[in-house]
């Protein structure tokens, strides 16, 4: 008597939907490790600036002669300053507090001014190419051939260490690696199908540029503007150190390492405090910048 098996066909494992791309991108930025520390740095630096009446006691102005020179609490300083007092007597949390707007400040509108300017010049001179890319390649040219720290020293001390000035004087100098990077990408898009479909079917120039060009090349322009951002940061931070950025008794976090730099050998604290807030402003800028790149573009990153 033969037996046979009736055998039951196993069942293949159920496949997961793919994901979207926005998906895949949003799994991306949670694995990422630098996307999370820079954003979490960010975000604390960000509150700080934005809630600084309500985190602070004392106004950034006022001065107590009295009390000049007190350290910070983990020095043995008081409670009442826990970051102590610079040689005015002013609070020096608050000033930090307070400077942390001065720098965000500048940096956004800086970078932003630069990334109109720049991003304007690289993708007309990406589309059109010919004249219009040798005009926008001449004028990157003498750009580049303008060191950035001399130039913006001659036109503050001739016009004022301002903050609009400063703010403005940035944005007018950092444009080149915008228009640079944009032309470059600009180039890549513009030989797409979707661009030559949009153009045979009869879109307008600005339609084309603004809905077909401008998204595929966002990208690279806000990797470039975290990289502006904190180099605009860095740039006022040493004009004011030279007495030639944003003026007293504006808190500024460059104004207060110069303001500390006398006392550097007895009172170190002064410099140390305000550079480690701007270097970790800066650090979480370009991690930022680093992250987005990985994330909105991960082909070939680890």
């Amino acid at each position: 008597m033969t037996q046979t098996a009736a055998a039951s066909p196993a069942t293949p494992p159920a496949r997961e939907a793919p994901l979207t791309p926005r998906q895949a991108m949003l799994r991306r930025a949670l694995r990422h490790r630098g996307l999370i520390f820079g954003t979490t740095l960010m975000g604390i630096i960000v509150f700080v600036a934005i809630f600084a009446p309500l985190l602070t006691q004392y106004s950034p102005y006022d001065q107590d002669l009295l009390a000049r020179m007190k350290p910070p609490v983990f020095l043995g300083g008081e409670a009442e300053h826990w970051l102590g007092t610079d040689a005015l007597g002013r609070d020096f949390w608050s000033r930090l507090a307070y400077g942390a707007r001065i720098s965000l400040m500048i940096g956004i509108f800086a970078a932003t001014i630069s990334a109109v300017i720049g991003s304007v010049l690289g993708i007309l001179a990406g589309y059109f190419g010919g004249r219009v890319d040798m005009a926008v390649t001449f004028l990157i040219n003498v750009r580049l051939a303008m060191p950035v720290v001399l130039v913006a020293l001659a036109v503050v001390a001739l016009f004022g260490g301002s903050l609009m000035v400063v703010v403005s004087v940035l944005g007018l100098l950092l444009w080149d690696r915008f228009a640079v990077v944009l032309r470059s990408a600009t180039m890549q898009v513009r030989k797409l199908e979707y661009v030559a479909a949009a153009e045979v079917l009869g879109a307008s120039l600005p339609r084309v540029l603004w809905k077909d060009i401008l998204p595929n090349v966002m990208n690279h322009l806000i990797v470039i503007f975290t990289l502006e951002m904190a180099h605009a940061i860095i740039l006022e931070a040493a004009l004011s150190f030279l007495g030639l950025g944003v003026q007293p008794p504006t808190p500024s976090w460059g104004l207060m390492i110069s303001e500390g730099k006398e006392m550097l050998l007895f009172e170190p604290w002064l410099i140390t405090i305000p550079g480690v807030a701007l270097f970790c402003l800066v650090l979480s800028i370009n991690m930022l910048g680093d992250a987005i790149r990985d994330v909105t573009a991960p082909e070939g990153r680890n």
